[in-house]
């Protein structure tokens, strides 16, 4: 019996998105394969929910259709390269332990990592790699060794669990970049030792060591965001803006223009001068 030929379909393009030809965004175009079998399509963001549910109705015309993604509560399993991720991004593990009340990782992964076989890749998006066990952490980056380009730890580093052990790996590997997160008052501490651990490993220089910084809920000000990201810099880590957004993916427009000035390093490079030279 011959396999199925399944087509994946996004709601949008991202950095992720898959390119091959059987990877397509948005509607039926005219070179869309047409030896389909069955249509999925991968919601990775909620306010990407409409729009996913109208080429649901465009594409069942051509095939039966599946939706399925993070954003509809979807929950991950054992993952497989280049599906529904651009190849080179991968994902070792499922699940975080922390229940941060922004995130959705725990309720629709659960609170309990789940350690996953390794896929090559140099992209880790693991919701939170350091709380898997010693042995999968070394196996993680010993596959990453292995790749042609530098690693990524984009899916982020939680402060609060970097040990000594996990700095001379990252020293040993020399990552392009790596991820840390303040999103809540209780980060900051963590952060700050966790910058003084980076430092003594000789890896905290600040073309590789950013932090994603969460802004914009309500009761948050510029004010109060701006402090977090100064303080952030300070520690010689270059900030990555976060703006914070609902269901239904709305924002303020002032908000998007502070977060602008806050999302690239070369920008901030510019604009702080004193504290990156």
């Amino acid at each position: 019996m011959s396999r199925a030929t399944l087509l994946r379909v996004f709601p949008r393009r991202t950095k992720a998105t898959p390119r091959d030809d059987y990877a397509v965004v948005g509607d039926p175009q005219l070179f869309t394969p047409t030896d389909i079998d069955e249509v999925h399509i991968s919601v990775a963001f909620t306010w990407d929910i409409p729009e996913a549910e109208r080429l649901a109705h465009v594409w069942g015309r051509i095939a039966p259709v599946k939706m399925g993604g993070p954003a509809l509560g979807t929950r991950g399993e054992e993952f497989v390269g280049g599906k529904y991720i651009r190849e080179g991004y991968t994902i070792t593990s499922r699940g975080c332990p922390n229940k941060c009340w922004f995130c959705t990782v725990w309720r629709r992964d659960g609170h309990i990592v789940r350690e996953l076989p390794i896929v090559d890749g140099w992209n880790i998006l693991d919701d939170n790699i350091l709380a898997c066990s010693e042995q999968h952490i070394r196996q993680v980056f010993a596959m990453l060794k292995r790749q042609d380009r530098k690693a990524e730890f984009t899916g982020g580093l939680e402060a609060k669990r970097l040990k000594p052990w996990h700095c001379e790996l990252l020293a040993d590997l020399k990552p392009r970049q790596m991820f840390f997160a303040y999103d809540t008052p209780d980060d900051w501490e963590p952060l700050v030792e966790a910058s003084k651990l980076l430092g003594e490993h000789g890896i905290l220089n600040r073309t590789q060591c950013r932090c994603y910084v969460l802004m914009g809920w309500q009761g948050d000000t510029m004010e109060k965001a701006e402090q977090r990201l100064e303080d952030v810099l300070s520690l010689g880590i270059f900030p990555m803006a976060m703006l914070y957004r609902d269901h239904k993916g709305e924002t303020d427009i002032e908000w998007r223009r502070f977060q602008r000035l806050w999302a690239r390093p070369a920008l901030i490079a510019v604009r702080h001068k004193g504290v990156t030279s």
